[in-house]
């Protein structure tokens, strides 16, 4: 019994082994081609972005108006923790030290984000409408990311790394999808109904205006 697990555990170990010194061959043959150069921007690009996400969420986090848009922000948080150590896994695949390019995309998409959100009013359904559309703005960009640099790594015939990528990538739609059923189920509706607390008072204030000066007149 111990022999045969000693041996399966040899088994893993070689299987280990042959596909990291497979990869390594490609990586050989393929690093000074354009195509490979771009695949490796990319990847440094996500690890740049995903870094700025996180900072980003921990304080949108806090300005959610409903618990439950709160509890999905908190869960994609600890979800791009996971994500992060995923492309330092693809790193180490590639033999290169994790390294940040920052993404000049992903950061406009964050001051956009920061922009319209402190442009809403707070505790309010109409900021968490807009948290989702921000949300997924990142999320649209992330998805059309992971999935580019998936089909790349395929093509190289990179399938552990294309499995990270695809792990990631799943993720991603699934928390999109989330946010669409957490907007569309209530929050859209009720935001819909808000009014703007100047315009309601400045509103108020009119009326207020004309019944005093119909007074006058009668």
């Amino acid at each position: 019994m111990l022999q045969a697990v000693f041996t399966i555990k040899n088994l893993k170990n070689y299987i280990l082994m042959n596909a990291s010194l497979n990869l390594s061959k490609k990586i050989l043959k393929n690093k000074y081609k354009p195509l490979f150069q771009f695949f490796i921007d990319g990847i440094k690009d996500l690890y740049w972005a995903e870094k700025a996400i996180e900072t980003l969420l921990k304080k949108n986090k806090s300005l959610a108006y409903t618990e439950e848009l709160s509890d999905a922000i908190e869960n994609h948080e600890k979800q791009t923790q996971k994500h992060v150590l995923r492309l330092e896994k693809i790193f180490h695949a590639l033999n290169i030290k994790p390294e940040a390019k920052k993404c000049e995309a992903m950061a406009g998409i964050i001051k956009e984000d920061e922009e319209v959100v402190s442009n809403t009013p707070e505790n309010s359904m109409t900021r968490d409408a807009v948290l989702i559309i921000s949300a997924q703005k990142i999320e649209h960009y992330e998805i059309a990311s992971y999935g580019g640099l998936l089909q790349i790594a395929l093509t190289f015939n990179m399938n552990h790394i294309a499995d990270l990528l695809e792990k990631t990538l799943l993720e991603e739609e699934e928390t999109d999808l989330l946010l669409s059923d957490i907007a569309e189920s209530h929050i859209n509706l009720e935001a819909a109904e808000e009014e703007d607390d100047e315009e309601s008072e400045n509103s108020d204030s009119r009326e207020n205006k004309k019944n005093k000066s119909a007074g006058k007149k009668d």
